[in-house]
């Protein structure tokens, strides 16, 4: 039997390699490789494609523990990636400066879910600048924080550039719009 399988085995590789030549193999292989690196380029239909899971996500550590209603809380939803004072516990809002605070124009982000919804949002964090640190409600969420090479999405630095003051006085948490 085994001897019938080799037979038929060789047979057919003698017969390929005699229509084949070495280059035609080498130029078909290239080919190949260079064709390779495209095929995940190609147009996918994505109407069928799945939305993103978002419950993994929602199991982290704060997700488990994040509520809607109380805003002067660390748990409150949209503070995921904040660090400092709450401007809500200072005279201002969730997404507001106090009275002679001034917001930076340059923030850091993060991406908060809803758990009332379920859906993830992605929220801005600007500091409020200008006053004497607050001291009251001071977070330091770092929900899916990414190192400090990548500074737009720490939290660890004081983002009052660009305002008049480098005094940092509270943070907020600026809705920007659902995640994708």
């Amino acid at each position: 039997m085994n001897n019938k399988v080799d037979a038929i085995g060789e047979s057919l590789l003698r017969r390929f390699a005699g229509a084949t030549s070495r280059r035609s193999m080498i130029s078909k292989l290239g080919a190949v490789m260079v064709a390779a690196p495209v095929f995940p380029l190609l147009p996918v239909s994505r109407a069928n494609a799945q939305k993103p899971d978002r419950s993994v996500e929602a199991k982290t550590a704060f997700g488990r523990n994040a509520q809607t209603r109380d805003d002067t809380k660390c748990d409150y939803w949209r503070y995921c990636a904040i660090d400092g004072a709450l401007c809500s516990c200072c005279g201002g809002g969730v997404s507001s400066c106090p009275a002679g605070a001034q917001p930076s124009p340059v923030s850091w982000v993060g991406t908060c879910i809803n758990p009332d919804q379920g859906k993830a949002y992605l929220i801005a964090y600007r500091d409020c600048c200008g006053k004497p640190y607050c001291g009251q409600c001071g977070c330091d969420n770092t929900d899916r924080a990414t190192q400090l090479y990548v500074p737009q999405l720490n939290n660890n630095v004081i983002w009052c550039f660009g305002t008049s003051s480098m005094e940092y006085h509270c943070s907020t948490a600026v809705l920007v719009g659902a995640a994708k």
